[in-house]
């Protein structure tokens, strides 16, 4: 009926429809022609007016127009009396008929529904950013109110440079009348004439990343289909609050760490000497979600496979270092830092992730594994995985999948160093993240390790991981992504061998406890250090860890290294008294030799130190030394040995590290001895001082305060200074510092969030690294 098409409710409709009257709103009956008018437009000039009303109406111009007594005009040409309305086509039935978008509130304020209950209101951005698994809500405003017994509406979401049905990666989201799990869909939840909220849910499965928005509306009565696209795209993050996420977590302390946490601490140093710096992670910074995405996209691997997180960080692990894709980080281990920022100097991932989107791509110089680490953990919290920065302190390096540590000597007992390709890094970093692992047999899921710093290839592309703690626990090598590596790492025996005059060589020597001490993450809910090698393998020598062990190397290039054992009665082991030697004075350690069996024993140690890159490669040899020790039964002998500062001060590398060597042999029995020992020079901190209460918007201070522990002048001597909710980095020149000289500086920022915020200075020079400081900051609303 005519009156059913109305949505006009006064005189302005009249002139505009059959049967519509000016002075009563009566509908006047039609004529036998009108009526048959209307039946032959059904046709083909129906579809005419509908497919070009312009030419539509130019065509029927001729149409007379008479007036009624109120002077409204009546009739259908383009003349239309003064109380018409311009309509977009001038067919002014189809467009009261017609279903629009006029305008899609995403509802993304962090004060919205949708950022609270997805855990997404730290991020600095407008955009709406969701976790999959659960449903969202946006509002869209329409251009008359929705029927759902005559109008049809969907959304369709796309994401990556080819979108497709079949790669999920265009959704096509129907509007239904209830939510079901595991499936896009969108219900009205709300209605108000013609604003419809609607609730819509994402499977857990879906595709991460951004998404644009298409509304796509239909009148059933005409068949006008119009589209709007939403000026705003929508965020797609994994879900760790939703159960059937696989990277699901169920306890929220764990989740306040290891996804909302954007500040950290990292280990370094020595396992007898650790030390720890705090890194903002800094996941919620302006622009760090676009980065983490555009790293992404950088490395080509196709959106589709977004949606499994094994596969995500496996690509992580690839892109965060950039030998071989121009990812984010150029590693460096020369100490030449020329053209970049020495990797010592960085104290937080933003700037690095930011300037890296900001280049296009152009690799950030430089890094090392705590940096590769910290961005790591930047990345996949943002994303949504759980996350940690995991330090192992006499991280093995097995360059042959042969699952020991090896060491080569001649017939003298020299070492042979072009042989000598495995190492032991005084300390290494890298990362554990949690999720299921429906891909490996039940019970590894959990952490996983994930290594980005370029050391081996996995599958031609530098990366590792991630490999499951479970599975590196119990030797099960043969499980993927790169367990053989991470095990070596943090359980393989070291191993000795001697050149025999055929120029074969023979196993001389076993550690057995050698590798993968005080492995250590930020605990949860403080700043204390936790260990957690016991998820990494068993306790030293206990029945399981030998199990472990010797499993793991029948899958190894060398399974044959346990067939003959060999027995010993002399113990060799170096001591440090307290936190050990400081930078700047002499190095005193002391070397314990233990004679346990009942006869008298003789050796001849030989002892040489090095300086040492933390990652286990030698510089340079600064002192020799043979020791000839006897030894009465049951006898133990402690040597103290000196290396005087002048000896290394002009040898130093970034880590500050030193490789003390023991090798020997006892006469009686040939027993070898032998020992690697690995220390630090410790350096001082950066003490900083908060000036008086901090405000948000109010300009406060803290005050800096530095002690150069060197007999020499510190050269071109910069403090960095950085804090999240504080102020952007900061580089402050000091200039030149005088030997063992004291430094104050005061750094004034404005502090633009409230609560608990923690100010980080580092030090920058070339000849001190490692020195750096961190001050809680408590700011308030200002009053």
């Amino acid at each position: 009926m005519p009156g059913e098409r109305l949505s006009i409710r006064d005189n302005s409709a009249v002139g505009r429809f059959h049967g519509v009257s000016g002075s009563n709103g009566q509908a006047i009956p039609e004529t036998q022609s009108e009526s048959k008018m209307k039946k032959e437009e059904s046709g083909c000039r129906r579809w005419f007016r509908r497919a070009c009303p312009c030419c539509f109406r130019r065509q029927n111009s001729s149409n007379d127009v008479t007036s009624d007594s109120e002077g409204v005009a009546v009739g259908g040409g383009e003349n239309e009396g003064p109380t018409s309305p311009i309509t977009a086509t001038g067919d002014t039935e189809l467009d009261e008929l017609t279903l629009a978008v006029r305008s899609v509130n995403l509802l993304s304020r962090k004060s919205d529904r949708n950022k609270k209950e997805h855990h997404t209101d730290q991020y600095h951005s407008d955009q709406l950013i969701v976790r999959r698994g659960q449903t969202f809500q946006i509002e869209l405003d329409l251009s008359r109110t929705f029927n759902p017994n005559t109008d049809k509406l969907h959304l369709e979401l796309k994401t990556g440079p080819l979108p497709q049905v079949s790669k999920k990666t265009h959704i096509i989201i129907p509007l239904v009348d209830e939510l079901e799990d595991e499936r896009w869909e969108a219900k009205i939840v709300e209605q108000n004439i013609n604003r419809v909220k609607l609730s819509v849910n994402s499977p857990v499965t879906a595709v991460i990343g951004k998404y644009k928005l298409t509304i796509t509306t239909q009148c059933l009565k005409t068949g006008e289909t119009t589209t709007h696209d939403s000026d705003k795209d929508i965020y797609m993050l994994f879900n760790p609050w939703c159960e059937d996420d696989t990277v699901y977590m169920e306890s929220e302390k764990e989740l306040k760490e290891y996804v909302l946490n954007d500040t950290g601490r990292i280990y370094y140093g020595t396992e007898k000497q650790i030390g720890a710096r705090t890194w903002n992670f800094g996941q919620f910074d302006e622009g760090i979600l676009e980065a983490c995405l555009f790293v992404l996209d950088n490395s080509e691997v196709p959106p589709s496979g977004r949606g499994d997180p094994v596969n995500v960080v496996r690509v992580i692990s690839a892109m965060i270092n950039s030998p071989d894709d121009r990812g984010v980080l150029e590693g460096n281990w020369s100490g030449n830092y020329a053209g970049g920022t020495s990797p010592t100097a960085w104290s937080g991932s933003v700037e690095i992730l930011r300037q890296y989107h900001r280049e296009g791509g152009t690799p950030v110089k430089y890094g090392q594994c705590w940096v590769f680490s910290g961005v790591t953990t930047t990345v996949l919290r943002c994303l949504g995985i759980p996350t940690r920065s995991v330090t192992n302190f006499q991280s093995a390096h097995d360059t042959d999948v042969s699952l020991t540590t090896d060491v080569y000597f001649d017939e003298n007992m020299e070492p042979i160093h072009h042989l000598n390709s495995d190492s032991v890094w005084n300390f290494h970093v890298w990362n554990d993240c949690w999720m299921a692992r429906p891909d490996l047999p039940p019970g590894m899921g959990g952490w996983q390790a994930v290594d980005s710093t370029p050391q081996e290839t996995s599958h031609g592309t530098f990366r590792c991981g991630p490999a499951s703690l479970a599975a590196i626990r119990s030797g099960q090598v043969y499980l993927k992504f790169d367990t053989p590596f991470v095990f070596a790492e943090v359980n393989s025996d070291k191993i000795y061998w001697q050149r025999n005059p055929d120029s074969t060589f023979s196993q001389i020597h076993s550690e057995k406890k050698a590798v993968g001490h005080c492995i250590s993450t930020k605990a949860v809910g403080s700043d204390e250090r936790v260990d957690i090698t016991h998820l990494y393998k068993y306790p030293e020598d206990s029945e399981e860890e030998r199990i472990a062990v010797e499993t793991a190397c029948r899958y190894g290039s060398k399974p044959e290294v346990y067939s003959s054992p060999i027995a010993e009665d002399v113990r060799v082991e170096v001591m440090m008294e307290g936190e050990g030697p400081r930078m700047g004075g002499d190095a005193q350690l002391k070397i314990v030799v233990k004679n346990t069996s009942s006869q008298p024993r003789r050796t001849t140690l030989h002892s040489q130190v090095a300086v040492m890159y933390y990652t286990g490669v030698l510089k340079d040899t600064v002192k020799k030394d043979t020791l000839n020790v006897e030894l009465k039964p049951q006898e133990e002998k402690t040597i103290d040995w000196v290396l005087p500062y002048t000896q290394y001060q002009n040898q130093l590398v970034d880590q500050a590290a030193l490789m003390l060597t023991l090798s020997g042999r006892v006469s009686e029995t040939q027993q070898v001895l032998a020992s690697q020992t690995s220390f630090r020079l410790r350096t001082p901190d950066l003490e900083i001082e908060p000036i008086g209460e901090a405000y948000v918007g109010k300009e406060t201070s803290a005050k800096i305060t530095f002690t150069n522990p060197l007999p020499c002048v510190l050269r071109n001597v910069v403090i960095r200074v950085e804090g999240l909710g504080l102020r952007d980095l900061h580089p402050i020149r000091v200039g030149d510092v005088s030997k063992h000289a004291n430094v104050t500086v005061t750094e004034h920022f404005i502090p633009t969030i409230a609560g608990k915020r923690k100010l980080v200075a580092s030090l920058e020079c070339k000849q001190l690294s490692q020195v750096h400081g961190v001050a809680d900051i408590d700011v308030y609303e200002s009053q």
